[in-house]
């Protein structure tokens, strides 16, 4: 199983702290069964991390017409909003949370190029309040496709999610179903589409990134 390269050092960091204190209450309860119980434990936590930080192999679907799912999760929002960091119009957004077990990696929707990136400081309220999307520390991407066709992408930040990272930077050429970033533990992705798209995901909906068909141009 092939691990995000976010995940190299806090598994490393993980294995030597985990074994350390492992080490360490070996040597300071002699009672074993209990040390047993703890290590089993601590073997299991191990296991979450590495499956947290996991890349399952995929072969992206690739439809200049479609909108792929930018990640994995559950379909929360599909409603018609007023988009006010870049539009300034009204626009169709879909919403996708992401639980600590979904593949946390995202993946480029469109083909075409950056036309818009910014980080936002912002606060940590949970990744499904409503106001998340405009307060919590996120990344807003914009992609512009060969037809001039714009949509808005937007990494979310969540309770527990403390950190957003995006590869992107203006100018780049996106190519459909390629990694462009990742949020550590748990947080949500906004979709903001242009009027007249045809959504053809359903709310509740599970999509994985890369693979699901979240609308058509």
């Amino acid at each position: 199983m092939k691990i995000n390269k976010e995940g190299y050092i806090i598994i490393l960091v993980s294995a030597l702290i985990i074994a350390g204190l492992l080490f360490l209450l070996n040597w300071l309860i002699p009672i074993k069964i209990i040390v047993g119980i703890l290590a089993v434990m601590g073997i299991i936590l191990f296991g979450l991390i590495i499956w947290f930080f996991r890349m399952p192999p995929r072969i992206p679907v690739i439809d200049g017409n479609k909108i792929i799912a930018p990640s994995d999760g559950k379909v929360v929002i599909i409603e018609k909003v007023h988009e006010p960091e870049y539009f300034n119009d009204e626009r169709i957004q879909v919403s996708i949370f992401m639980s600590p077990l979904n593949v946390h990696a995202q993946w480029y929707p469109i083909n075409g190029k950056v036309k818009y990136y910014k980080y936002h400081p912002g606060k940590y309220l949970v990744a499904w309040h409503p106001k998340s999307s405009t307060l919590n520390e996120r990344s807003t991407l914009v992609l512009e496709n060969d037809k001039g066709e714009e949509i808005l992408v937007r990494q979310i930040a969540g309770a527990v999610a403390r950190r957003i990272v995006t590869y992107s930077k203006v100018g780049d050429e996106c190519k459909q179903g390629e990694e462009f970033g990742f949020i550590k533990f748990g947080s949500r992705i906004d979709l903001f589409l242009p009027l007249g798209t045809t959504i053809v995901t359903q709310l509740e909906e599970k999509v994985q990134g890369s693979l699901s068909t979240i609308a058509e141009f």
